[in-house]
């Protein structure tokens, strides 16, 4: 399905590439610098999904809005599951969990927060329906990727909600 975007449209667009390759390489360079394995895992699996979230805004921006279907979104609600476990085998007391570890995480969890606030924005500026769907299942991985960090880091005794 061909859509025709506004020049609004076009830039909001271009500003959610450009999150999604800041996203991308982050969690490439944090995933090589974890020092515990499981969070090496949660990273490159975020980067995996900011991938493809680049590769939805692209083809958006070259005028094919992509179908959300449902095998699409069981495979993501797959790895999204995937990400749970893997933060809640970890013990409170875990050793292998570092402050610079804690720092990764830390950042990663201010840039979901200021991306998913980004596509707030963007969704609500979208005359195309289908686009704007397209962009609330992104915003809902971004919330889930903060989740899992979050997860991850009270798993650990690295973040008190209180």
């Amino acid at each position: 399905m061909a859509s025709q975007l506004t020049q609004k449209e076009t830039q909001l667009l271009k500003d959610q590439e450009s999150h999604e390759k800041v996203c991308v390489e982050k969690y490439q360079k944090y995933a090589a610098q974890a020092s515990d394995p499981q969070l090496k895992q949660l990273f490159q699996s975020y980067a995996q999904q900011e991938q493809q979230h680049l590769n939805t805004i692209t083809s958006i921006m070259n005028g094919q809005v992509p179908s959300m279907n449902q095998g699409q979104q069981a495979q993501q609600s797959s790895q999204s599951s995937q990400a749970t476990s893997l933060t809640s085998q970890a013990s409170p007391s875990s050793a292998t969990a570092s402050n610079a570890d804690a720092m990764l995480c830390s950042d990663m969890l201010m840039t979901e927060k200021y991306v998913s606030s980004a596509y707030d924005t963007a969704i609500f500026e979208f005359k195309d329906t289908n686009v704007r769907q397209a962009l609330n299942h992104i915003q809902k991985e971004e919330q889930k990727h903060g989740e899992g960090i979050f997860n991850y880091l009270s798993s650990k005794g690295m973040y008190n909600a209180q």
